[in-house]
């Protein structure tokens, strides 16, 4: 069935039917609806689904609204929801960082983030790498240090460290001195045993058997009896200093490397490192 035309209400057949606006027109009837003007597709204007020319359009004007309450509620709530000031006022604050106060549980946060972050640790591993850590000198560092250094030399070089017999350089000469502290000894002890024996036997004086006579003073000492083959400078308090000879009596030994002993000389008792003496 055929429609009717939105301006004569009379039926529209096919061949002068022209379909703008929402509605069905003849071609004769689709005018200007202030002066009457026939118009086509390429002229015309629509206003309210009419139509009309460019001489007679309808212009929009804007009613000035009084600044009420609810007027500017509703214009700050435009403003907000509105998408291209969301977008100006978010490129605007791109960037920016708010200053925030470095409370206690803040600044346990960030702590707390800063450790466990990577990047950190890596780039204090870095900085630390390289240098060296001071420690104090207490006397108990003082003595560990010095007696690794000797240790060390020793267990290097598999002598004496460095001192008055490496000048002479020979290995007969340090043997003549270790055997020379034992001779005075064996001369001192048994002489007043074997002082009336020259008269009866003077043959018998060089003979070596009095040597055994030697463990017999360690016997009444808490320890054994040792003979310094080195010199040594105390480096602490409880450490005592001797020379190259010198007699140890009431040697015993307490630890890897240290023992504690009297210098039969100077009557000093302390610690001393077990690698300078050997059992008289």
């Amino acid at each position: 069935m055929n429609p009717p035309c939105a301006r004569c209400n009379k039926t529209v057949y096919p061949t002068e039917k022209l379909n703008c606006l929402d509605k069905i027109w003849h071609k004769g009837c689709f005018k200007c609806e202030s002066c009457g003007m026939t118009l086509n597709m390429k002229n015309y204007k629509g206003y309210k689904k009419l139509p009309y020319c460019s001489a007679h359009y309808p212009t929009t004007k804007f009613t000035a609204v009084a600044d009420t309450p609810e007027n500017l509620r509703l214009k700050k709530n435009t403003t907000n929801q509105s998408g291209a000031v969301y977008q100006k006022e978010f490129i605007k604050e791109k960037g920016k960082f708010t200053a925030v106060t470095d409370d206690p549980e803040t600044m346990r946060t960030r702590k707390t983030q800063q450790q466990a972050s990577g990047v950190v640790y890596q780039k204090d591993f870095i900085k630390e790498k390289g240098k060296v850590t001071s420690v104090t000198d207490d006397p108990e560092t003082m003595r560990t240090k010095k007696t690794q250094q000797q240790a060390s030399d020793l267990s290097y070089r598999g002598t004496a460290p460095p001192g008055s017999r490496e000048a002479d350089g020979s290995s007969s000469s340090l043997e003549d001195t270790r055997y020379t502290p034992r001779s005075e000894p064996v001369h001192q002890a048994p002489a007043p045993t074997y002082d009336p024996e020259p008269e009866y036997e003077p043959e018998p004086e060089p003979e070596p058997e009095p040597e055994p006579a030697l463990p017999e003073p360690a016997a009444g000492g808490s320890g054994g009896r040792y003979v310094a083959i080195y010199d040594y400078a105390a480096a602490d308090e409880d450490e005592v200093s001797f020379q190259e000879g010198d007699i140890i009596i009431n040697g015993e030994s307490i630890d890897a490397g240290w023992m504690t002993g009297t210098v039969e000389r100077t009557g000093e008792s302390g610690m001393l490192p077990s690698n300078y003496v050997e059992e008289a």
